[in-house]
């Protein structure tokens, strides 16, 4: 969640970093051109106050009279020395021109004026008594465009030349780049400053959030004494931490207040059902010959009651139960309780096999975990056909120790695969095998309270294979 608020806020910044940066650029690039563009009118100007301003040698020059005075001579070869320096120090093409393009002083001197495009629109506007304006913007990465400007030169109202000068502009896209680099620059310190705030931003949002969702997992896999601290963050989230350990107190609550409930209804039906059971019996020796089925039944019925009041009330003790685990060699405890089995299991024609390594230390609480695997290995047995083989597998893994009990009974689907362990349920196709539907649910609540888990999976070829798995401990011989 972190990374994806965080790519938010960082695309956002950028798009608030371009909307400011491009017209920033855009504006730099405009005012350094328009710069360039001033000082080009300005001395386009100085040229058009050269030639002379009426009289003979105004004509002369316009006519390129041959025979000129020797003042307009003169003057005409001041100006053809000013045009030709000008051009070799800036590296301008320069031009003064009459209204019909005929050169009046040049550099260079092939140099005309062109027959199209913006040079020509801009002769055209300085022939109509207007300077040049707005010429086509020169950009960083347009080298072969150079800078056209024009001014007319007014002579008693009437325009009699043109200036016309065309720069190149390598100097000025040299300038514009430099400016750009340092906005640039300045928009990735920027860009910097704001990933860290954003990254300190997401980190004081998020972190109650962590805390929360944390909190959650654990009440949902149990640990119902998780809550969340107290913290940073904004007030909001500060209030749903309040309102979530105010809410995990309540459930809390409720769940002990019904599982105190079923502990003491369990407890408190015992008694009344033993005197049922025994009057029962009593009355079964008053009863005339011929009622034995029906006095079976009832008896039948009793048991399966107390069964499951015994059940319930084992559950509710495993829920309430708060066990500390501790190292546990797992090969002994499992062979303990599989030569307990074995009678049983010989009785019913099933054998009962045990494999292992000769030592698997796990976490775990010796009195849970053995009435745990007792309830899978008595399940086992229940659906394993006669002549079947049920096998107990302890296997050391990489964090954990798992022991396995698998069956060659009918197995269950996947669908019913992911209900196994769930309070009271049983397989339709099984409803006639004896039990209440609590020796699964009891053996998750002694493993979860100790931090192990049971899950449920299919045997090979057929059957059901339920896996008792505990963190793995520590030898400490080594």
């Amino acid at each position: 969640m972190r990374t994806r608020l965080l790519g938010i806020l960082i695309a956002l910044m950028l798009c608030v970093l371009a909307a400011l940066g491009m017209p920033l650029a855009a504006a730099f690039a405009a005012a350094e051109q328009s710069r360039v563009v001033v000082d080009r009118l300005d001395d386009a100007a100085r040229f058009a106050q050269d030639l002379p301003t009426s009289g003979s040698g105004l004509e002369s020059a316009l006519k390129g009279d041959p025979q000129p005075a020797p003042g307009d001579l003169s003057r005409r070869h001041a100006l053809d020395a000013e045009v030709v320096r000008y051009h070799e120090l800036y590296g301008v093409r320069i031009g003064i021109f009459q209204r019909d393009g005929v050169p009046i002083a040049v550099a260079p001197a092939d140099w005309r004026v062109p027959a199209s495009g913006w040079a020509d629109q801009a002769f055209q506007e300085a022939l109509d008594g207007r300077r040049s304006h707005n010429p086509p913007q020169v950009w960083p990465w347009t080298p072969d465009r150079t800078l056209t400007v024009a001014t007319p030169v007014v002579r008693d109202g009437d325009v009699v030349a043109v200036v016309l000068s065309d720069s190149p502009t390598g100097a000025l896209r040299t300038r514009v780049l430099r400016q750009w680099l340092v906005i640039g620059a300045g928009e990735a310190v920027a860009m910097i400053v704001a990933v860290l705030l954003a990254a300190r931003l997401t980190e004081w949002v998020l972190r109650p959030v962590r805390t929360l969702d944390r909190a959650t997992h654990d009440i949902a896999t149990g640990r119902m004494n998780a809550r969340v601290a107290p913290g940073g963050g904004p007030p909001e989230l500060q209030r749903l931490a309040r309102s979530f350990n105010e809410m995990a107190d309540h459930v809390v609550l409720a769940l002990d207040q019904q599982k105190a409930f079923v502990a003491d209804a369990s407890h408190q039906l015992r008694n009344p059902l033993a005197a049922l059971l025994l009057r029962v019996e009593v009355l079964g020796l008053e009863l005339p010959e011929g009622h034995d089925e029906e006095l079976g039944g009832v008896r039948e019925e009793g048991v399966r009651l107390a069964r499951v009041l015994d059940d319930l009330l084992g559950l509710a003790t495993a829920e309430h139960a708060r066990p500390e685990p501790e190292p546990t060699d797992l090969v002994v405890l499992t062979l303990a309780r599989v030569d307990a089995w074995r009678p049983l299991a010989g009785q019913r024609g099933i054998e009962l096999v045990w494999e292992g390594p000769a030592l698997a230390l796990g976490l775990a609480d010796p009195i849970g975990f053995g009435s745990a695997l007792d309830a899978v290995v008595d399940n086992a047995l229940k659906f394993g056909p006669t002549g079947s083989r049920v096998r107990v597998l302890v296997a050391v893994r990489r964090e954990e120790v798992a022991v396995t009990v698998s069956d060659q009974g009918p197995g269950l689907t996947e669908e019913e695969l992911a209900r196994a362990g769930d309070r009271f349920w049983r397989s339709t196709r099984h409803q006639n095998v004896d039990g209440s539907g609590l020796g699964l649910s009891i053996a998750t609540t002694l493993l979860q309270a100790a931090g192990g888990s049971l899950t449920f999976g299919t045997a090979v070829p057929h059957g059901l294979a339920v896996t008792l798995a505990v963190p793995r401990a520590a030898d400490k011989r080594r």
